[in-house]
């Protein structure tokens, strides 16, 4: 088994500091809790393109981007940047409650014609109350697990090639179909902590996505999961999304790393947990919970930082260390198991450069890369 490498597009926005995150009060419909920082950058399409094929001239094979209200649409800013690529994979996320089932799946059909079999997909159920009604969507917290459920479903059932019928709860279909199926068919990648998501990932996930929590409280979620899987005769690979600081040294490493706690204040902290602390995601709550919301004892296993989620929801851990620190954690967390690592980092540009000519060579030099 492989470690599979790959990288974020900050599609709401990117600099050199923590603060910029502004997804973290009121979901980026005003910024006035924020500390106004120096080194923003704006998600505009020449920058990504800068990131996107950094990522793959670095060796990455992916790049994730994220979805919601505060940052730019997943689909059709990947597309354009499929334009910009030529190996690079995008792992385009979504909230299967907000568009049609057979919709999604004609889209993801002519997105894989578009950029010639470049598309993964990340479901997103959806955490946060507030964002989801901004969509229309009032379902409570299990209840869209469930209607995630029967939307990937009817995607599959829509990539057979002919017409397919489906009645549940939350979606009637008459002879769905997309008569060109896509090919391949997209990876689906999924993530949650909470029971009602565990069956969900178990029976439809390809690859199931766990924050960046500490090897332990890993191994438990793969165990949890496999087992499910097990139950309904289906295999599932594994992944983690989390943050990289990776330097020549692990002295400069964690000297970035208080420099980030550094442009952070009380106030911003406050604010950014006080929103965190509303959200309906179990995955978010178990973030919270590996520091507690104050700075002290930052470092919750060895090389493992838990300062980024002081102020950013979602993703909240970073590996702090030497390029050879980085890769002994990786190759940790995939003798658990985990296959899939999607990174990122402050600014997203320098990070995959110091990533990917710094921590991806001693990987390969230990036989974990394809290929290697």
């Amino acid at each position: 088994m492989s470690v599979h490498l790959h990288w974020f597009l900050p599609t709401g926005g990117d600099g050199r500091t923590l603060v910029d995150r502004h997804a973290y009060t009121d979901g980026g419909i005003t910024r006035s809790q924020i500390t106004p920082a120096s080194g923003v950058r704006a998600p505009d399409i020449e920058y990504l393109a800068q990131i996107a094929k950094a990522a793959e001239q670095l060796g990455f094979e992916a790049v994730l981007t994220p979805t919601g209200t505060w940052c730019e649409d997943a689909w059709l800013t990947t597309v354009a940047l499929a334009q910009h690529t030529e190996r690079l994979k995008f792992l385009v996320a979504f909230r299967p409650g907000v568009i049609s089932p057979v919709l999604a799946a004609q889209m993801a059909a002519t997105y894989q014609r578009i950029t010639r079999g470049r598309l993964l997909l990340n479901v997103v159920t959806g955490g946060d109350a507030t964002e989801q009604r901004r969509f229309g969507d009032h379902l409570d917290h299990d209840r869209r697990y469930a209607r995630t459920a029967e939307f990937l479903s009817v995607v599959r059932g829509a990539w057979g090639g002919k017409p397919y019928d489906f009645d549940g709860e939350h979606y009637q279909v008459e002879g769905g179909l997309t008569p060109l199926p896509p090919d391949p068919l997209p990876e689906i990648f999924f993530g949650g902590s909470s029971a009602a998501a565990g069956p969900v990932a178990a029976a439809h996930a390809d690859v199931y996505l766990t924050w960046g929590e500490p090897p332990a409280q890993v191994k438990e979620k793969i165990d949890w999961i496999r087992g499910l899987a097990e139950e309904r005769g289906r295999t599932v690979r594994f992944g983690i999304r989390i943050h990289t600081i990776s330097r020549d040294s692990a002295r400069e490493a964690w000297a970035t790393a208080d420099r980030l706690l550094g442009d952070l204040d009380t106030e911003t902290i406050a604010a950014a947990q006080a929103a965190l602390g509303k959200s309906e995601s179990v995955g978010q709550q178990r973030m919270l919970a590996l520091h507690g919301g104050t700075r002290d004892k930052l470092e919750i296993a060895p090389n493992l930082w838990a300062g980024v989620g002081l102020v950013r929801g979602g993703a909240g851990t970073a590996l702090v260390g030497s390029h050879g620190d980085v890769a002994d954690r990786i190759e940790e967390y995939h003798a658990l198991g985990v296959e899939h690592f999607v990174l990122s980092g402050y600014p997203h540009l320098e990070e995959a450069y110091w990533f990917g000519e710094g921590v991806r060579p001693e990987l390969a030099a230990r036989g974990l890369l394809p290929g290697s």
